[in-house]
C-alpha cells in the first residue's frame, strides 16, 4: 500500500487534518491534547460499526476518489507547519503501511514531535517504530464488531504490543457482555492498561452507552475513555 518514486516514500492517506483547522486527540490517554491527524487508507478488517468506511469499503465508497499518495517530505512539512505536539497516525490500518512509516516518525520525533498509533492490533509493529516518542493505542476487535475471531484476534501481535511497554489497549463496548469479554481477552493475553470506550456515533447515543457500562467499568478499575470529537463537533470527519 505504498509506493516509492527515486528513494521518496510514499504514504496512501484519506485525508490529514488539525493544521488549517485546529482539533485535539478525541479518544484515550491523550483526549483532550491538541493534536495532528494523519487518516491512512486501507483496512485489513471490515467492522460494522466503523466510523470511516470511507478507508476501506469498496461497496460504498470509490477509494481512489477518497485517498491520495503523499510523500512523506511532504507529510513532515505539512506537520512542522504547526506548533502541535501530537501527530496522530490513524486509519484505516496504518500498519499496512509501516514500512514506509519508518522514516515520517523518525523526522517527526527528531523534530520534537510525538507520534500516536490508532491501530486494531493485528499487524505487529517493526522494532523500529518502537522508539522514544512513539506510543500505541492498540484496540483489538470484540464479537460486537461483526468480524471473525481468527481476524481480528492475533494472540503474538496482542503479546509484542504488551511487551513493548508503549501500548494501551482501547476496547469499543457497548453492553456487559462486551465488559465480560474485554475481561478474557485482558487475562488471556496480558493485556494493560485497559481503556473501555462506549460506541456511539451521536452524542445521545455517547451518553446513552456510557451510563450502561460506567459502574461496571468502574467497579473493574479500568480507565473509561470517550469520544470527545463526536460530543464536540456536529461534523466530526477531520475534525
Amino acid at each position: 500500500m505504498s509506493a516509492v518514486e527515486g528513494d521518496e516514500p510514499r504514504l496512501l492517506i484519506a485525508e490529514r487534518f488539525g493544521v488549517e483547522r485546529p482539533t485535539f486527540q478525541g479518544e484515550g490517554p491523550s483526549c483532550g491534547v491538541p493534536a495532528l491527524f494523519i487518516r491512512l487508507s486501507r483496512c485489513n478488517l471490515d467492522c460494522t460499526w466503523c466510523d470511516t468506511p470511507y478507508t476501506w469499503d469498496t461497496s460504498r465508497f470509490d477509494l481512489r476518489a477518497e485517498s491520495s499518495r503523499r510523500s512523506v517530505r511532504d507529510l513532515v512539512a505539512w506537520a512542522r507547519s504547526s506548533r502541535v505536539e501530537l501527530v496522530v497516525i490513524t486509519g484505516g490500518e496504518p500498519l499496512i503501511q509501516q514500512r514506509s512509516l519508518v522514516p515520517l516518525v523518525r523526522a517527526l520525533t527528531a523534530g520534537g514531535q510525538r507520534v500516536e498509533f490508532e491501530t486494531n492490533g493485528t499487524l505487529t509493529p517493526d522494532p523500529e517504530l518502537l522508539v522514544d516518542g512513539v506510543r500505541f493505542n492498540v484496540s483489538p476487535k470484540l464479537a460486537n464488531s461483526g468480524v471473525a475471531e481468527h481476524r481480528r484476534i492475533v494472540p503474538e501481535t496482542l503479546r509484542a504490543f504488551a511487551a513493548s511497554g508503549r501500548a494501551v489497549f482501547k476496547f469499543v463496548a457497548r453492553t456487559e457482555a462486551d465488559l465480560d469479554e474485554i475481561d478474557v481477552l485482558t487475562a488471556r493475553h496480558g493485556l494493560a492498561p485497559i481503556w473501555v470506550m462506549p460506541e456511539g456515533a451521536t452524542p445521545e447515543e455517547l451518553i446513552a452507552t456510557t451510563r450502561v457500562l460506567a459502574d461496571s467499568v468502574a467497579a473493574r478499575r479500568w480507565h473509561l475513555a470517550q469520544r470527545l470529537h463526536v460530543m464536540a463537533f456536529a461534523q466530526p470527519r477531520g475534525r
